[in-house]
Order: C-alpha cells, then structure tokens, then sequence
C-alpha cells in the first residue's frame, strides 16, 4: 500500500511539474531545498516500512516538518545574508545517503537469502538422489545374492 502511495506521489509531481512554470532565479534555492527535505523524508518512510514500522502520521508530519523548516531556515539565511540552507542540504544528503544505505543492505540480504535456500534446495536434492542410488544399487546387490 505505501509503495502505491509512493508510486502515485511520484507521477502526480511529475505531471505537475511538467505543466508548472518555470520557477524563478530568486525562489530557487527554497525549492531545492524543500526536494531535497521532501527525498529525505520519502526514504526514511522507505527504511520505516522495511523495518515495519511505518506510521502514516509521522510520515506525512516529517514531510511537512522538514520541508517548512528547511524552507524557514533558508528565508532566515538570506534574510542575514549566510548561506544556512547548505547545512541543512548537508544533513538531508547526508540522511538520504544513510536511509538509501540501509535499503541497499535489506535488499541485498533477501536477494542473498533467496540464492542461498535455492542453492541449498539443489544440494538437499542431489544429497537424497545420491542416497537412492545407493539404496536401489544395494538392494539390487542383495536381490542378486538371494537369488544365487
């Protein structure tokens, strides 16, 4: 369900900025900042729902949180005329790197366990297909002793 979710977020925004205009020299560095602050918050609910722990509230009040702060801190610095929005750049890039870490790992380790139980289905056969042939190669060894 939250994968939908995902998945019909991410076309909505496309197909509204494809028909938004053009944003202006003087609003861009809120909008990067608020995508960025958006993505950071998309793979943390990623990292959530992996571990089972994803609650929509708290999904959907980070995303707002981090992106008016994020927005805030930005109208702040060039209100003092510092460039604040490039530490919270740095703490999102550096949460987005960390959540995309973890989900790297996740799946990683699933698809290793999957080619590990396959694997180990083959020996398990090729163990019991062994233990037949002995079996019926004995027996066959036995049936001819008897029957001499």
């Amino acid at each position: 369900m939250v994968y939908i979710a995902i998945i019909v977020g991410c076309v909505i925004g496309a197909l509204i900025g494809n028909f938004a205009p053009i944003i202006s020299y003087t609003y861009s560095e809120y909008l990067a900042i608020a995508i960025v602050a958006a993505l950071d918050t998309i793979f943390g609910g990623v990292v959530a729902s992996i571990k089972k722990n994803f609650d929509m509230g708290v999904f959907i009040s980070g995303f707002l949180g981090n992106a008016i702060l994020s927005i805030l801190l930005t109208y702040l610095g060039a209100r003092l005329n510092v460039d604040i929005y490039l530490a919270a750049i740095f703490v999102f890039v550096g949460r987005i790197f960390f959540n995309l870490g973890v989900i790297r790992r996740y799946y990683l380790e699933k698809c290793t366990n999957f080619f590990k139980a396959k694997k180990s289905k083959k020996t398990e056969k090729a163990k019991w297909d062994i233990f037949r042939r002995q079996y019926y190669k004995n027996i066959t060894v036995l049936l001819q002793k008897y029957n001499n």
